[in-house]
């Protein structure tokens, strides 16, 4: 199955849509991570904090896809942001996943009240410049966050990884990002399914289209040009979330699906501004 891809600011090409591993672990990871690339998934989203690099590596060797094929994330967690402890980090999680290098390294949180997350980011940009890493990004980071980022070194990231999804849509966040030539990614994009594909809206697009709610969702978000990583172990499930590349979105289709901006819950309710995540 063949996937669009978007052009990140460092010429790296990232598909619409990837496969998000968190809480999936062992062998039972493995096994739909190797599903999940058999069905064509070419980007697999992990974290130091997720506890399954191990897993995530295995499939991308056991896989047959070549690995220039397969993008691999993974994210620096806070307790890691001294210079060298995160270069330590990038090169365990290499390690780890039995790679030669990882394709994306993403500080997972900015922890501004430890205020060392320019530190890590320059850390990355020294494992970028080393070859362990292709591309460099953030997760959760507000506009605050960024522009210092820029600012003191001089280098955007490529990439932002927040929640979103039709309930709490980062209009603001997105419009900043893309000022800056960053990519957004969602992560949480079905709203872990809480509302997003139970909302009334959202189900009768579905059944005008003759799709699912959850395809309905993903479409959106590649029309909006941000990549959602959802998860599912289920062969049937991960084949049914990438078979959304013929869903032509209407604008007033588009336009009820915005409507149900801040309508639901957040799924995680951590400011950015304050949050601690070690």
């Amino acid at each position: 199955m063949s996937i669009p891809t978007y052009s990140l600011n460092d010429g790296l090409a990232i598909p619409a849509i990837g496969f998000g591993t968190a809480k999936l672990h062992g062998f039972a990871a493995t096994d739909a991570i190797l599903s999940a690339l058999d069905v064509g998934y070419r980007l697999i989203d992990t974290a130091m904090n997720y506890d399954n690099e191990g897993a995530v590596g295995k499939a991308v060797r056991l896989s047959g896809v070549p690995r220039e094929q397969i993008l691999v994330t993974t994210k620096l967690p806070g307790r890691f942001h001294e210079h060298d402890l995160a270069v330590a980090a990038v090169e365990e999680s290499i390690t780890r996943m039995g790679l030669d290098h990882v394709d994306i390294v993403l500080i997972h949180w900015p922890n501004p009240s430890r205020d060392r997350y320019v530190e890590a980011w320059q850390s990355l940009i020294e494992c970028r410049e080393r070859g362990l890493v292709r591309t460099i990004g953030v997760s959760n980071f507000l506009p605050q966050h960024l522009t210092r980022l820029v600012t003191e070194t001089g280098v955007t990231p490529a990439l932002n990884q927040i929640e979103r999804h039709p309930f709490h849509q980062q209009s603001a966040q997105l419009a900043f990002d893309a000022e800056l030539g960053i990519r957004d990614e969602a992560w949480s994009p079905l709203a872990r399914e809480h509302w997003a594909t139970t909302s009334p809206v959202v189900s009768d697009i579905a059944a005008l289209h003759g799709k699912t709610p959850t395809q309905i969702v993903l479409a959106w978000h590649v029309a909006s040009g941000v990549v959602a990583i959802p998860k599912s172990a289920t062969p049937t499930r991960q084949a049914e979330n990438l078979d959304i590349f013929d869903i032509t979105l209407s604008t007033d289709e588009m336009a009820a699906i915005t409507s149900l901006d801040g309508s639901g819950q957040r799924i995680v309710a951590e400011d950015s501004t304050t949050h601690e995540e070690m």
